[in-house]
């Protein structure tokens, strides 16, 4: 079959070829006709000549139009809050602000309960200086901590919104949010007053509690920084890394207690997730036999682990939120704290630190030591921390359908781009008959073109 359809072809290549060079013929008997008809001598018409005339032109200049200047609009800002108006005291523990009545400058006085400081009313008022009186603690009337790695930053945000002047629906005011920043360095004292060494230690009192924080972060896979996204699928891993800012406090060492996992931000919600209790147990590990486990420490501040990724079982909402509790004592040889991790290969619990007898109580109930105190080297402090929301998606059935067909049609598809040895073959067989035909065609032109014309006279 393969022969017959070549034959076929090189017959029809030849037929072609030969229409080629009869139609080259023919165009040139043509052109010699047309060479031969005889020729008309075209007529040629002069323009009659004109005499020359010089003009001079000379450029006309017209008044420019005067274009209608606007007026100028002047813009009138309402009056700012005067930077003297608003003082405020930043304490060890509390802040003190002190509003001028006039707050803006202009001469009318505010109302008292126009104004709050996040939400919380004035608690007195000085009358000889005109002014409100605010006081709060540095974690309340709605402040925000922000953390760097040299200070702590406590931010307020004092609201003046003026209501209606008695019986009337009328303002005179505008309102104004003037914002407040309390700024204290990290590792250093707070206090204005000298240190004395008549004091007593921080890890012994409660006066240093107030600036002790806890944090959960996401973090990248090589623990360097904070991870930015906080989208995940289900099968990846998210590292967790819980720690303690520890202000004026002496060295301190961070453990995680328990853990819950819940679709709000609220731990009694229910569906819950305990995957880590009894006072440093990850039960995920154990539950599930999951990848999940505790990561040896590498600073006394900073605590790693890692959870599988996981989502609620009949449940469409792909947010989770993680709460737990924290727990930071000080350094010492018999600090009381585990970070027990289940293996599913050796079906066994190990610790973070080494000390594998302080997990013999995962499987039952493990219970603290009493008989501390405050006044103990290894004096406790304990709180809360929460992340989130955190997305986990899981890949669909059409996504899981679509990536195992992915090979076979790429397969099929190289299979139907490839060529046959004997098309090969052929497609070169032809080719070189059209070469051979074309060199001959073009010798037969050149021929006919340079071979001499006789004629009879």
């Amino acid at each position: 079959m393969v022969g017959g359809r070549f034959a076929g072809l090189v017959v029809f290549v030849v037929f072609a070829l030969f229409g080629c060079v009869c139609d080259a013929q023919w165009g040139r008997q043509s052109s010699k006709a047309k060479t031969q008809a005889p020729a008309t001598t075209p007529q040629t018409f002069r323009r009659p000549t004109l005499p020359k005339v010089y003009v001079t032109v000379r450029p006309t200049v017209k008044e420019p139009r005067s274009t209608p200047v606007p007026p100028k609009t002047v813009v009138e800002y309402p009056p700012l809050v005067k930077p003297d108006t608003v003082k405020a005291q930043c304490g060890e523990s509390s802040v003190l602000v002190e509003v001028d009545l006039d707050l803006l400058g202009i001469g009318h006085l505010i109302q008292p309960s126009d104004i709050t400081l996040g939400g919380c009313a004035p608690v007195g008022q000085d009358n000889s200086a005109q002014a409100l009186l605010f006081e709060t603690e540095l974690q309340g009337c709605g402040s925000t901590l922000t953390m760097t790695e040299d200070s702590l930053a406590y931010t307020f945000a004092l609201h003046y919104q003026p209501k209606a002047l008695g019986a009337t629906p009328i303002i005179r005011t505008n309102g104004a949010v003037v914002g407040i920043k309390c700024l204290y360095m990290r590792l250093h004292n707070v206090s204005s007053s000298a240190l004395k060494p008549t004091w007593i230690p921080y890890r012994s009192t409660l006066s240093g509690e107030d600036l002790l924080v806890f944090t959960l972060r996401l973090m990248t896979d090589d623990w360097m920084q904070e991870r930015v996204s906080n989208v995940f699928f289900l099968g990846d891993i998210m590292n967790i890394e819980a720690s303690v800012v520890q202000a004026n406090h002496v060295l301190l060492r961070v453990f995680v207690d328990t853990c819950v996992a819940t679709l709000d931000p609220n731990m009694d919600a229910v569906p819950r997730y305990a995957f880590i209790e009894n006072q440093g147990c990850l039960m995920d590990s154990k539950l599930t036999s999951s990848r999940s486990k505790f990561l040896p420490r590498v600073q006394d501040d900073k605590l790693h682990f890692q959870l599988d990724a996981f989502r609620f079982a009949q449940e469409s909402r792909s947010s989770i939120y993680i709460v737990c509790h924290l727990k930071a004592t000080a350094v010492s040889p018999d600090t009381e704290g585990k970070a027990c991790s289940f293996s599913p290969v050796s079906e066994r619990w190990t610790d973070a630190h080494g000390n594998d007898q302080a997990c013999g109580c995962c499987d039952t109930s493990c219970t603290r030591r009493k008989g501390r105190s405050l006044t103990d080297s290894a004096a406790q402090w304990q709180g809360d921390a929460a992340l989130g929301p955190i997305i986990v998606q899981q890949v669909s059935a059409n996504d899981m359908m679509t990536q195992s067909q992915s090979a076979p049609l790429k397969a099929e598809t190289h299979r139907a781009m490839g060529m046959s040895p004997e098309a090969v073959v052929m497609a070169g067989v032809v080719a070189a008959v059209g070469l051979v035909c074309v060199v001959v065609l073009g010798t037969v032109l050149f021929w006919r073109q340079s071979k001499p014309t006789l004629s009879c006279k």
